[in-house]
């Protein structure tokens, strides 16, 4: 079994960044793919950034270029560098692992609780 808890998220104006991490513990670490998913209000979840089990990195167009997911398997932890952000990247963030690897899609076995990314104008 794999928990993950997130951490990072806040309050932040047009333009500004964010850096979240996600902490992962159970199963040996490098086995799983992980990703970020975020879900804004009345929108359903949307897979924006993942990192394969070999390293293998895939973006949401939505995001690419502005964000960068990276891995510390030392650490057990998993991070999203968000810059340039936009107010329409308000929303709960999600961290997810699966022993297989999923990419953007949103059928990941494991999620954390969340934590919220507010963007100003």
């Amino acid at each position: 079994h794999v928990q993950l808890v997130e951490s990072g998220g806040g309050s932040v104006q047009d333009g500004g960044s964010l850096s979240l991490s996600c902490a992962r513990s159970g199963e040996p670490y490098s086995r799983y793919s992980m990703a970020w998913v975020r879900q804004a209000p009345g929108k359903e979840r949307e897979g924006i950034a993942a990192v394969d089990s070999d390293g293998t990195t895939s973006y949401a167009d939505s995001v690419k270029g502005r964000f960068t997911i990276s891995e510390d398997n030392a650490k057990n932890t998993l991070y999203l560098q968000m810059n340039s952000l936009k107010p329409e990247d308000t929303a709960m963030y999600y961290c997810a692992a699966d022993e297989y690897n999923l990419g953007l899609a949103r059928s990941y076995t494991y999620w954390g609780q969340g934590t919220q990314v507010t963007v100003s104008s």
